[in-house]
């Protein structure tokens, strides 16, 4: 099991971040970046909003940083640390022009990207954006192969119901053969698209039974069967319901319990949080757990 990190500072959401990260910045992030880089963390990550309506901020949150500026910066300092969009909402773009953006910086961190999307849910926002809320389901399902096939060479090509293209160069592309496509979502229906579609499932929002039900329930299907048999199982990647908090031993325990417990479940990657009340205790609790929790899993 790989250990990543759900990145401060880059979203503020109620009960996800601790104060200190109001008034903190790229400064703040850099530190924390460097020393994720340096520790073994497998990901940051860096979600997704443009603009969140005021009457649901104290529900959503109102910080979202431009993933694809934060990692491009994140990108000059780090060298090893993969680069997560935890999400992405896909109905928010043409295929065509995540591959060149997002391919770009795929090439400038030297194949360190991952791409996280999701189908959205923020209503309003769609419609903010000229995006289309309704009958978004179908169109993000075609858009995924069509993901795929964008983010797959310098003239990609793809004809589905409702994106078709083919004759264009998109010079930069991806430097990785084959972007990791995690999909975000909290229902059976976005497992079963992660089976259908992409690397690996990274839900929001869901504590341990609720993950343990749905993956039961999934391990039934042919799709998670067929999978297997051609050797490519899907990844989980999950986040634990609470922030570690690991200034205590008996917070250390509680910790590596927890890491067991999604063990069990066939979790991939953990996307942890660190409880603290300053951006210190919070490299102190990175250092912590690189050197107490780590070797058990990784």
């Amino acid at each position: 099991m790989r250990f990543g990190l759900t990145s401060p500072v880059v979203t503020l959401t109620p009960r996800g971040h601790a104060p200190w990260e109001a008034d903190a910045g790229p400064e703040e992030l850099r530190r924390v970046a460097e020393a994720a880089d340096r520790l073994g963390y497998y990901h940051l990550t860096c979600s997704e909003h443009v603009a969140i309506p005021a009457d649901v901020a104290a529900v959503r949150g109102s910080r979202y940083y431009d993933p694809l500026s934060t990692f491009g910066y994140v990108a000059a300092f780090t060298e090893r640390i993969r680069l997560a969009t935890h999400v992405l909402v896909l109905p928010y773009h043409h295929p065509l022009e995540l591959a060149k953006r997002y391919g770009t910086l795929d090439r400038i961190s030297k194949g360190r990207l991952v791409l996280g999307v999701g189908v959205g849910s923020l209503e309003e926002e769609f419609r903010l954006l000229g995006a289309e809320f309704a009958g978004r389901g179908p169109r993000f399902e075609d858009a995924l192969p069509a993901l795929r096939a964008a983010m797959r060479g310098p003239v990609p090509a793809y004809r589905g119901p409702h994106y078709r293209f083919d004759g264009f160069t998109i010079d930069p592309c991806a430097v990785q053969e084959r972007v990791p496509l995690w999909l975000g979502g909290r229902s059976a229906r976005s497992l079963r698209r992660a089976l259908s579609f992409a690397d690996g499932w990274d839900p929001f929002g869901l504590g341990l039974d609720d993950l343990r039900a749905l993956l039961s329930k999934a391990r039934t299907r042919p799709a998670w069967r067929e999978r297997e048999e051609r050797g490519v199982p899907l990844d989980l990647i999950f986040q634990p319901e609470r922030s570690f908090d690991l200034s205590t031993t008996d917070g250390l325990e509680r910790a590596r319990a927890a890491c067991r417990a999604y063990a069990a479940i066939g979790t991939n990657v953990l996307s942890l949080r660190f409880r603290s009340t300053s951006l210190d205790q919070f490299l102190e609790q990175l250092e912590i757990c690189a050197a107490e929790v780590f070797p058990e899993f990784v």
